[in-house]
């Protein structure tokens, strides 16, 4: 089993690297709940010392479908296709995604997808706690002047 390499670490921040995503099917974790090993799949909230969120990066391999529909209790999921093609379904609605697809389901929408193109399908799905953003993007910034070391 791969393990997350670590980057960087400090107070206010923690880099990782999971690698090429060519090398995604390399992870795999027990499921917490169902005990079955999962394969192309990897959480990084510890490895990041996230407060706020879950992301995982996940594979789906060719002309298959997740093994079951979830729900959440508080998070809603937002579902970024990287690679491949296929359909997602939310309830009973069913619709088509491939790479650039983004979704949002609410904690309560009943979600699952397939995989329906000839490779390994690639996604990132991030989980936060719906209604829980208050402030984003501009509102939420400040410009400081710092000089980038990179130069």
């Amino acid at each position: 089993m791969k393990q997350i390499k670590k980057l960087s670490d400090s107070t206010h921040y923690s880099a990782v690297d999971l690698g090429n995503l060519s090398e995604l099917m390399d992870y795999s974790l027990i499921h917490p709940v169902n005990k079955q090993k999962i394969e192309g799949k990897v959480f990084l909230k510890d490895a990041t010392k996230s407060t706020g969120s879950e992301i995982s990066f996940n594979s789906l391999p060719a002309q298959t479908e997740l093994p079951y529909f979830h729900i959440h209790n508080k998070n809603e999921e937002t579902y970024i296709i990287l690679k491949g093609f296929g359909s997602f379904q939310v309830d009973d609605d069913c619709f088509d995604i491939k790479e650039g697809s983004v979704v949002r389901v609410a904690p309560q929408g009943k979600r699952g997808l397939c995989n329906a193109s000839a490779d390994t399908m690639i996604y990132v799905v991030v989980q936060s706690k719906e209604n829980s953003l208050e402030e984003y993007t501009t509102g939420d910034g400040q410009r400081l002047p710092v000089e980038p070391k990179w130069r």
